[in-house]
């Protein structure tokens, strides 16, 4: 008798992601990931898969973007035993903020960041959000690191849409994808 085999973290992933037609505006193909969050296995893998990549050469900050970046940011941050700092929306910070403006496939948005959020300079980061699709928050989020004084090492998503060429934005980074779609 043989033993099936195990699917992988990204077939799994693959199953449990629900495509909604037309969110939040006509013609785009929202990848809802919320039956991977409701399943705490599939969650365990999947930042198990993220970490395996960065434990022998870790960042020494993780930066998460708003908002279901921060899902997958602040536990692989905590799984690397490093700092976790947010890349959030206009006025969600408290302190004083660089921002940093950029173009969606759907409209355009702004990001902001702590001054002091990657401490004196020299901050290896890993820039950590759900999705990459056409790549204009990611390399948003990398220019506000580097105007932080910190240097981008790599992106680290769930899903990469692939056919939206988002990696094309993002020259000379290390791009990893727990899925590519």
């Amino acid at each position: 008798m043989s033993i099936p085999p195990v699917p992988s973290v990204a077939s799994r992933v693959a199953r449990a992601v629900r495509d909604v037609p037309d969110f939040p505006s006509p013609g785009i193909l929202f990848k809802d990931i919320t039956p991977v969050l409701a399943d705490p296995d599939l969650m365990r893998a999947v930042i198990r898969e993220m970490t395996g990549r960065f434990e022998a050469d870790p960042p020494t900050h993780i930066v998460g973007i708003e908002s279901r970046g921060f899902l997958f940011a602040m536990p692989l941050a905590q799984a690397l035993g490093v700092p976790f700092a947010p890349a959030r929306k206009p006025g969600k910070l408290p302190w004083r903020t660089r921002r940093e403006a950029y173009v969606l496939e759907y409209r355009q948005d702004v990001l902001e960041m702590h001054e002091d959020a990657l401490g004196a300079g020299g901050a290896e980061v890993l820039v950590v959000d759900d999705v990459l699709a056409t790549g204009g928050t990611a390399a948003a989020t990398c220019r506000l690191v580097e105007a932080l004084g910190g240097r981008v090492i790599g992106i680290q998503v769930l899903i990469e849409l692939a056919s939206l060429g988002g990696r094309s934005r993002l020259p000379g980074l290390d791009v990893h994808a727990v899925l590519t779609a």
